[in-house]
């Protein structure tokens, strides 16, 4: 059997953690952050979490 490839978009998009958890960046930190104040901006540029319920989708996304 050959090989599962994981898939390219979700590989750029989450990083496990050493205990296993899935980190992602938030969203509406791309662009218009001029319309934006400062504390929200800070804050959309500190990592999150997956939620329990999307976790198995995305391991299975990152061949695990």
């Amino acid at each position: 059997m050959p090989k599962m490839k994981s898939h390219s978009g979700a590989a750029k998009r989450f990083k496990r953690t050493a205990t296993g958890k899935l980190k992602r960046m938030k969203a509406y930190h791309g662009h218009n952050t001029g319309k934006k104040n400062r504390r929200q901006i800070r804050r959309l540029t500190s990592p999150a979490y997956v939620s329990k319920a999307d976790a198995p989708t995305v391991n299975r996304m990152l061949g695990g």
